[in-house]
């Protein structure tokens, strides 16, 4: 975690697991039944505020205004796309920017949530990375994001039905916030969000590629993998230096083996880069028999970068050349292009108008 970082005057409630807040209630004198009515205001009736927890007593609600804030976002700005796709700018108590985008689809509402401010992975192609780390956020600030879309949606009887953790930042290098912020968020007492409709994505933390096989979850894991091989993906993930590409695949492969889960590979493709036919076949052999899909995305262009798109047939061609080697894949739906939907750039925007 970043250094010098300001904490809120009160830890936020949502910071909390159900068995976390049984143990606060024991330790303050309360019956531990309490927690799970504070959690069905939280997150089945979503209140704003203790003061509204009825059947709760008075003197506990004032015991819980004291001890407990909520997360403070403050909406900076709200963008929705032609196809429905919307996109939040927040700022934190200490006044840090965060993104996070709800997307509509015909089987749901799936909501990207960020992990942290700013990134230091540094991926050449990505506009999260530009300011580099600032801090994680703590499990209590991504559960807010949810909430706060949730509420959203409540007003015309829609609800969140997936999560994808692949807005700002690297999941597991915040590792121990995102696994609470997943409890929370499938706990049959809260939102109930089925382990299969999540996914987390990480760039390859192999250390905790391993921790997540042992958890025991049936959450769906994504790697950012972009390149066929060591040198080239060294090039585009500099994270590529401190964690090989073969001790990455070693990982996936205990991961698979361990949860008999399909992996899928997230592979941005850039164009001259690593979108030639060579670079699909290469692919196509490093993944030969792994349980595994690849969802091909054609990069976003971002000003401060300097790479351009894949055209169009190319994309199809690389498609092709995987699916003849037997390997599975799909071309990433745009959307939200028209608002900058991409992780980051509506940050970097902001950053860049208040530093001006």
């Amino acid at each position: 975690m970043a250094k010098n970082i300001i904490p809120p005057e009160k830890p936020a409630i949502y910071d909390y697991t159900l068995e976390e807040l049984q143990q606060w209630m024991k330790d303050n004198g309360e019956p531990a039944f309490r927690a799970g009515q504070l959690f069905d205001w939280l997150y089945v009736k979503r209140v704003r505020s203790f003061e509204e927890m009825s059947n709760l007593p008075k003197s506990l609600r004032d015991k819980l205004e004291s001890h407990f804030g909520f997360v403070t976002l403050t909406e900076i700005t709200k963008f929705e796309s032609k196809d429905g796709t919307v996109k939040f700018l927040f700022n934190l108590h200490d006044n840090h920017a965060i993104e996070t985008v709800v997307m509509r689809h015909n089987y749901g509402n799936s909501i990207c949530v960020t992990t942290q401010v700013g990134c230091r992975v540094g991926c050449t192609f990505c506009a999260s990375t530009l300011g580099g780390l600032k801090r994680d956020l703590t499990a209590g600030e991504i559960v807010a994001q949810v909430v706060w879309a949730q509420q959203l949606l409540d007003a015309t009887n829609e609800r969140i039905s997936s999560i994808v953790i692949m807005g700002i930042g690297e999941p597991f290098e915040n590792y121990d916030a995102t696994m609470n912020f997943l409890r929370i968020m499938i706990h049959e007492k809260g939102l109930n969000i089925g382990q299969r409709h999540i996914t987390v994505s990480t760039s390859g933390i192999v250390p905790n590629i391993y921790r997540f096989a042992d958890e025991n979850t049936q959450i769906n894991l994504a790697i950012s993998i972009h390149a066929p091989n060591d040198a080239l993906r060294s090039k585009l993930m500099p994270v590529n230096r401190r964690f090989p590409f073969n001790d990455v695949m070693e990982s996936l492969r205990y991961y698979i083996a361990k949860t008999g889960r399909r992996i899928t590979f997230e592979y941005a493709l850039i164009g001259g880069v690593n979108d030639r036919p060579e670079h699909a076949e290469e692919l196509a052999q490093v993944l030969q028999g792994m349980l595994c899909h690849v969802n091909l995305i054609p990069v976003n262009h971002v000003p401060e970068r300097n790479y351009v798109r894949t055209p169009r047939d190319d994309i199809f061609e690389f498609q092709r050349i995987l699916e003849r080697n037997k390997i599975n894949a799909t071309i990433r739906r745009e959307q939200g292009h028209d608002i900058a939907a991409a992780c980051g750039q509506l940050r970097a925007k902001h950053m860049e108008s208040t530093a001006r």
